[in-house]
């Protein structure tokens, strides 16, 4: 059974993507942060959940080291911690841009680093980070500097990425959403037009399609899952 890691797997798209990694014959690790109270529900025997504090690097180091024992390798690795913050320029001090800078890249600097390291001794694995339209095109940053800033690192991490592992069948791509249909987007926009954007299993399919051996000559992707949006 191949084996892989979500991260943030309480979340609309860690849900989504933990039961479509399920679906397909995955043993899933999911993520959550300490103490979070929302209901995971997948088969025992398919899904173990830990709760992890994803800023801490000692923590997230000995977490892949406790799957790598148990398990011998992981196939693939979906991290979907983040987070979002407005404001401008005006608005934004350094200790904004640091707060989103750990949320956004740190949480996920500190997984996809051992794993990848495990990836290139297994000789494959395939790398899922989370980037955004304002980190891809710092036009989309008017307005969220901090988050822009923190999300640019994240397209930047996995170009050197795949730098380093060229040649050794490790693929890191970066997910770039638009609008996700959640609960919560659709309290905050309410007036928007909600068939217009991306759905969490769409967004879960898509990172899987780019798991199988149909998507393995791929290489270096930034996969812009826009919808109509």
């Amino acid at each position: 059974m191949k084996v892989a890691i979500v991260t943030g797997s309480s979340g609309n798209m860690g849900q989504a993507v933990v039961k479509k990694f399920i679906d397909e014959g995955y043993y899933v690790i999911g993520t959550v942060i300490p103490n979070d109270h929302v209901t995971i529900d997948f088969p025992a025997d398919k899904f173990e959940k830990v709760a992890i504090d994803l800023a801490d690097e000692n923590e997230a180091q000995k977490f892949i080291d406790s799957v790598i024992s148990k398990h011998g390798s992981v196939d693939a690795a979906i991290l979907t911690v983040g987070g979002f913050a407005m404001g401008k320029i005006a608005d934004t001090k350094i200790a904004d841009i640091n707060k989103q800078y750990n949320l956004n890249f740190e949480t996920t600097y500190n997984i996809a680093r051992p794993v990848f390291l495990q990836m290139l001794k297994q000789n494959g694995g395939r790398i899922f980070v989370i980037g955004s339209r304002p980190g891809l095109n710092s036009i989309f940053s008017k307005g969220m500097i901090a988050y822009g800033l923190a999300k640019s690192l994240i397209f930047r991490l996995a170009e050197l990425m795949n730098e380093e592992a060229k040649g050794k069948n490790v693929v890191t791509s970066v997910v770039v959403p638009s609008t996700i249909d959640t609960p919560i987007n659709r309290e905050s926009m309410p007036n928007a037009k909600f068939d217009d954007w991306v759905k969490p299993e769409e967004i879960a399919d898509t990172i899987y399609w780019h798991c199988t051996t149909e998507a393995s000559v791929l290489r270096e992707p930034v996969i812009k899952v826009y919808g109509n949006a």
